[in-house]
């Protein structure tokens, strides 16, 4: 391995950079995440970075026995079970390098979450933002707030998200709504909340717990019970429309217009109603980044659901990954044997090869999609932004690679996966996919074997020129 003076001088580097990007290589806007004082993360904040994508395509070029004499003894570590399923490409140019069992579709657990940014990325895009609006509803002196799928929404000051991160407000929709009532002369009103841009089940497979809030199109501060909170598990609330509901109600109370009773379900008119008022979240650019990063499974639920409006398919659990699956193949994207059933990668009957996953990272890193960029740059830093901020530390047998590998973490029970980017020692740009979803017991020995297999990656020596 390189020597750790050597590491701890790129990290520093690292450090003092900020994330770049467009076509062929990262340049513009800042892209990570920090954490703060209590330990939580918040995306688009400055943060270590990898080097530019761009790559020299005259330098070595690993092969695939190199590849396989680095990997394959690390992938026999018998705390993964079974050996996992591995791809590996050139990400600049999706040559496949080294596949191991890389058409077998495993359990990707949050893995899963690059596709669905890449998707999003797609379609709508990475301007698209999401819409929450107030409009009159059907019966006189009724006001509708109607659910765009913005799971961000804050009944907070935004603040929790961190300087880079900028949420819609819903006082800054009461504000406006209290605004737009007072110029007509009302002062009180009866409120109707409207959840129908969803359909099907608004339960995960998984149920209600500290991971998922249910999936509705209306809900402030991701239904969690602590709203701040973000990034980490939370209680959530049972019904994030009610809930939603309420808290405007009482901030259209602070702001001059009084709410006749309790907010009940409705449906805004149909045929476009007037607008009141409305926030729209930020960009999907920023919504894909927060999520990738602390692995937000409503973000993903939510933004898989973007997807399927965009492709005119039901806003649902089904809807979302039919869709994602046209886009994806849309972009070249093989997806054989691959068949997800949600999102965020919570369910164990996801299964994704790893050959998906990094021909997803490979288009995003294309120079014909720089609009997928984002993909990539909300990849958690190995050792220290997001999900993998507290792994490849000094005892870990990876803390070389701290700094250089920048990938997506997966967990659940049995399952340790972990798909991204890493540079390999001869400077080529390496998009690999490691999925081990046939171990039991303890996981912390699993995933620190997987971090051995992506420093041994990026320490790998092991090309030919040319």
């Amino acid at each position: 391995m390189r020597s750790k003076a050597i590491a701890a001088a790129l990290a520093a580097v690292l450090l003092a950079a900020l994330a770049t990007l467009a076509h062929g290589s990262w340049k513009g806007e800042p892209l990570a995440a920090r954490a703060d004082e209590h330990g939580r993360q918040s995306a688009n904040t400055a943060a270590p970075v990898l080097a530019p994508v761009s790559g020299d395509p005259a330098g070595a070029t690993p092969t695939e026995a190199g590849i396989r004499a680095a990997l394959e003894p690390l992938g026999r570590n018998a705390a993964l079970g079974a050996p996992p399923a591995v791809a590996v490409v050139d990400a600049l140019t999706g040559r496949p390098l080294y596949g191991a069992n890389q058409d077998r579709p495993a359990t990707p657990a949050s893995t899963t979450k690059i596709t669905t940014a890449v998707a999003a990325l797609t379609a709508p895009g990475p301007d698209h933002r999401i819409a929450t609006r107030v409009v009159p509803g059907s019966t006189p002196g009724t006001i509708v707030l109607v659910g765009g799928g913005d799971p961000t929404l804050t009944a907070l000051d935004g603040k929790q998200y961190g300087a880079g991160f900028q949420p819609a407000k819903l006082s800054d929709l009461a504000a406006a709504t209290a605004t737009a009532l007072k110029a007509t002369g009302t002062t009180q009103v009866k409120l109707q909340y409207d959840t129908a841009l969803y359909t099907g089940p608004a339960m995960h497979a998984i149920g209600v717990n500290e991971n998922i809030a249910p999936v509705v199109s209306l809900m402030v501060d991701e239904g969690r019970v602590d709203p701040t909170i973000v990034g980490k598990e939370s209680t959530r609330v049972q019904s994030p429309g009610a809930d939603a509901a309420k808290k405007f109600a009482a901030m259209l109370k602070t702001a001059g217009v009084t709410v006749d009773g309790a907010p009940a379900a409705g449906t805004a008119p149909a045929g476009g109603a007037p607008e009141l008022a409305s926030v729209q979240s930020p960009p999907l650019a920023a919504l894909v980044e927060q999520m990738l990063t602390v692995s937000d499974n409503d973000l993903a639920e939510a933004l898989l659901r973007q997807v399927a409006v965009a492709k005119g398919q039901p806003a649902s659990f089904q809807g979302g990954t039919t869709a994602a699956r046209q886009v994806l193949e849309g972009l070249g994207i093989g997806y054989g044997a691959s068949n997800l059933k949600d999102g965020s990668g919570l369910d164990k009957d996801d299964r994704l090869t790893p050959q998906t996953l990094v021909q997803t990272l490979s288009a995003a890193a294309s120079p014909a999609h720089p609009e997928l960029r984002r993909a990539l740059t909300g990849l958690p830093i190995a050792g220290f932004t997001g999900t993998l901020s507290e792994r490849y530390g000094p005892s870990s047998g990876a803390a070389d690679a701290a700094g250089v590998v920048r990938a997506k973490t997966g967990s659940l029970t049995g399952v340790s996966t972990l798909s991204g980017l890493v540079r390999d020692r001869d400077g080529r740009l390496l998009a690999f996919a490691i999925l081990a979803d046939r171990f039991g017991g303890d996981p912390d020995p699993a995933r620190a074997a997987i971090d051995r297999m992506a420093a041994a990656l990026a320490d790998c020596g092991c090309g030919t020129a040319g």
